[in-house]
Order: C-alpha cells, then sequence, then structure tokens
C-alpha cells in the first residue's frame, strides 16, 4: 500500500534584489500542510539562515526521532510494557565537503519511563525493533544509533 504526502514550500527571503548575490537574499520559508500550522523554516546560521527558525537539519533529526518514538510506543504496547514518560535528545552530524555534504550519524538518546521494573529487559531490547519498524530511519543511507535509558516510574497513579 502507498501513502502519499504533502507540503507547500514558499521562499519568503527575496529582499527585492531576489538572488543577485550571495548575501542578498534571505534563506526563511514556510512550510504547509493541510490543516495544520505552518512551520517557520530556513537555512542553519552558518549558512546564513536565521537561528529562530527550524533548519532543514533539526527537521531530519526531528522525523527520525519522532519516527522511533511512535514505532517504540506500538512495540511496547504489543510487547505488554506500559510507557508513562519519553523524551529524547537526539544528535546527529553533518559532514559538509564543499558546496555539498551529508549527515553520517544521528544517534537518539531515548529515555523511557516505564511502570514495571520486571519489563526493563524487554523494554530496551524492544528498542531494536522499533528501528527496524520505522520508515524514515529506513529511508535514509547513514546509520541510526541507539543509546536507550529506561527508567522505572516511582510513582504510578
Amino acid at each position: 500500500m502507498d501513502h502519499h504526502y504533502a507540503v507547500d514550500v514558499s521562499w519568503q527571503g527575496n529582499r527585492g534584489t531576489g538572488t543577485s548575490g550571495y548575501r542578498e537574499y534571505g534563506r526563511d520559508v514556510l512550510l504547509r500542510a493541510s490543516g495544520k500550522p505552518d512551520l517557520p523554516g530556513s537555512a542553519d546560521a552558518p549558512f546564513r539562515g536565521s537561528a529562530d527558525r527550524w533548519n532543514p537539519e533539526e527537521l531530519l533529526l526531528a522525523a527520525l526521532a519522532q519516527c522511533h518514538l511512535l514505532s517504540y510506543l506500538h512495540s511496547a504496547v504489543q510487547h505488554g510494557v506500559v510507557v508513562v514518560d519519553y523524551t529524547d535528545d537526539a544528535v546527529g552530524t553533518m559532514e559538509q565537503v564543499g558546496q555539498g555534504g551529508r549527515f553520517t550519524s544521528v544517534t537518539l538518546r531515548p529515555r523511557v519511563t516505564i511502570t514495571d521494573a520486571a519489563m526493563t529487559d524487554v523494554a530496551l531490547a524492544i528498542h531494536e525493533e522499533a528501528s527496524r519498524n520505522c520508515f524514515i530511519a529506513a529511508s535514509v543511507s547513514f546509520p541510526v544509533l541507539h543509546e536507550p535509558v529506561v527508567a522505572v516510574a516511582d510513582d504510578v497513579s
């Protein structure tokens, strides 16, 4: 089964002279998808972008982290692991070569809180399953590594 996605990307950086010179245009864009809030984007600050807007590199990292989270939650349900909190401090490395470049790795560092200490080993193990099931991770050509931590909730009410 195929799934289709659509976004509108609109450049907002014409300062009156278009791309008449490298320093003459802004890198700001507006990302839109039907029924969702607009997302302000730009190039990363070292590439003359706006630091207060999402850049493509952050969006790629966010997509990988969010995909893993959602795949993990699904796996948790399938394996009887009750998750009550999940955070991730994901990091990525991009190598620039001349005008181009590529990501060389991403490391996801999920911290998962579960309700039952007896499920800790299972909670750790299903990160591998979640990784295999993540559509975004399966679509990239660099390694997506994982450094998971599992904690047990002190008081689950």
